[in-house]
């Protein structure tokens, strides 16, 4: 009966240095993994900008071989003219959820559309940068 005390089965389960361990591998799992993402996210933004920027160009200009004159807005392509349809179907926001720029006219003639970037300010550098349609 002294034997069966003496070998008492050993309890299943992690000690806690394990636990450590572990959790120390995830830690750096996850920081990897945010430190390569992040950035790919940033550059999706600006690529975004930069798609809707030549959808409402291309719509704008459809507006001008239509009337022969630029819109005054960019209003003006997502309302019925003597087409059946719009130019196109909402006006959409950069992706920092800021009204799209206007000007007609624009600094090389024509029209320019852009965003403002991140910051939602002219001028800027990097994702703060504005996004011209040119």
């Amino acid at each position: 009966m002294t034997e069966k005390k003496m070998k008492q089965p050993r309890k299943n389960g992690f000690t806690l240095i394990e636990l450590m361990v572990v959790i120390v591998i995830i830690g750096l799992l996850g920081t990897v993994v945010v430190l390569n993402v992040l950035p790919s996210q940033d550059k999706a933004t600006v690529t975004k900008a930069q798609t809707d920027i030549q959808t409402l160009t291309q719509a704008a200009e459809m507006y001008r071989l239509d009337t022969n004159r630029y819109p005054e807005a960019l209003q003006a392509l997502v309302s019925p003219t003597h087409r059946s349809q719009p130019y196109i179907r909402n006006l959409p926001n950069d992706p920092w959820g800021n009204a799209y720029q206007y000007a007609n006219p624009g600094r090389n003639g024509g029209i320019d559309i852009y965003s403002y970037g991140s910051d939602g300010a002219p001028g800027g550098e990097e994702l703060a940068a504005d996004i011209y349609s040119d």
